[in-house]
């Protein structure tokens, strides 16, 4: 929950912060990508940076949880706290 992880997308051009919980904490737009005829490019590029962070929260949540288990693989779909 405290951690926050940033993805990006057009070689940094787009930045979104996620915490651990998958909440949204920031997003930066490169000024240059502000213009009317690339808003698709800009939709595309916050789209794959958010799927960026999102891939290195859950590899992070999974890295800490493997050091909680001691390396104890969980069963599919257990998730901890209860």
């Amino acid at each position: 929950e405290k951690v926050e992880i940033t993805g990006a997308a057009g070689a940094g051009m787009v930045e979104v912060t996620l915490t651990g919980k998958f909440e949204l904490r920031g997003l930066r737009i490169d000024p240059t990508l502000l213009k009317p005829d690339e808003v698709e490019i800009l939709e595309d590029l916050i789209t794959a940076a958010h799927n960026d962070a999102k891939k290195k929260v859950e590899a992070h949540v999974a890295e800490e949880m493997g050091k909680l288990t001691g390396g104890i693989e969980l069963p599919a779909g257990f998730k901890l706290p209860f």
